[in-house]
C-alpha cells in the first residue's frame, strides 16, 4: 500500500466483510473493557458514594491523592500490575500474568479513580439538597450515600460511559502485562501500535475507525441520556411549582 487512500479503502472493505482477525480483535477489546468497567464500577460507585457523605480529618488529603489518581499515567499502572502479577511478585501465584485477567486488573486500576471522584462530586452535590432529610429520616452516612447516587442514577450512567472510554482507548497498561500476544491478548490499542510499527496500515486503520466510532458512540450517548435527564428534571420542577402554586 503506497498511498493513503489505498490504505483507507482496504480498512473500510476489512471492517464492511466483518474480517475475521480484526472483528476478533474488536470483541475482545470490548470484552476486556467492559468487565474491568463492571467490576470498577461498583468499587468507585460504593468509595465515592462514601466520599461524598462523610466528613473526617484527613479527608482533603485523600481527595488530592484521589485526584492525583485520575492523571496516572497508564505505563506506570502497568508497571504496578506487572511487578503485581510476576512470578516473583505478592501475587504471582494466581498465572495472571499475560492474560485477559491481567489486562482486566489493570483497566480496574485506571477506572476506579475516574468512577470514585465523579461519583463522589456527584453524591456530594445531591447530599447538600437532600443529605439533610435522609439523615433525619434515620438513615446512616453510607446508606445516605447509596441512596443519593441511586437517585442520581441517570447521571452516574454517564460516568459509566466516561470509565468505559478511558477504559477502551488505553494502551500501555494492557502492553506491559498483556503481551500483546497474537490471538490471546491482543486488544485494539496495541494492535494499531504494533500494525503501525509494521506498515500494515489498513489493519491499523481499520481498527482505529473502529476504535473511534466506540468513542464517539459512547459520547453520543452520553450527551442524549444528559438531555433526556434535563429534559424530566425541567417537568419534574414545573410540576412541582404548579402544585405549590395551587
Amino acid at each position: 500500500m503506497n498511498t493513503f487512500a489505498d490504505s483507507a479503502r482496504t480498512a473500510l472493505a476489512l471492517i464492511t466483510n466483518f474480517d475475521p482477525g480484526l472483528w476478533t480483535i474488536v470483541a475482545r477489546s470490548l470484552a476486556v473493557s467492559a468487565t474491568a468497567c463492571a467490576i470498577a464500577y461498583g468499587l468507585g460507585l460504593a468509595a465515592g458514594a462514601w466520599l461524598g457523605v462523610t466528613r473526617f480529618r484527613g479527608r482533603g488529603a485523600v481527595l488530592t491523592v484521589l485526584n492525583t489518581l485520575l492523571a496516572l499515567p497508564s505505563v506506570v499502572v502497568g508497571l504496578l500490575v506487572y511487578l503485581l502479577l510476576s512470578r516473583s511478585g505478592p501475587l504471582g501465584f494466581l498465572g495472571w500474568m499475560f492474560t485477559f485477567q491481567a489486562m482486566v486488573v489493570a483497566q480496574v486500576v485506571l477506572v476506579v479513580p475516574v468512577v470514585t471522584a465523579l461519583t463522589r462530586q456527584t453524591v456530594e452535590d445531591a447530599d447538600v439538597q437532600h443529605g439533610e432529610q435522609l439523615a433525619s429520616l434515620g438513615a446512616g452516612r453510607f446508606l445516605r450515600g447509596l441512596l443519593l447516587a441511586w437517585d442520581e442514577r441517570y447521571a452516574l450512567l454517564t460516568v459509566l460511559m466516561a470509565a468505559f472510554g478511558r477504559a477502551v482507548s488505553e494502551v500501555g497498561a494492557v502492553m506491559i502485562v498483556g503481551g500483546n500476544i497474537d490471538g490471546f491478548t491482543r486488544v485494539m490499542t496495541t494492535a494499531i501500535a504494533l500494525e503501525t510499527s509494521k506498515g500494515d496500515l489498513p489493519l491499523a486503520l481499520g481498527l482505529g475507525i473502529v476504535l473511534l466510532a466506540v468513542v464517539l458512540i459512547l459520547n453520543a450517548l452520553i450527551a442524549v441520556v444528559r438531555g433526556w435527564r434535563e429534559r424530566v428534571d425541567g417537568i419534574t420542577t414545573a410540576a412541582t411549582r404548579g402544585l405549590v402554586a395551587t
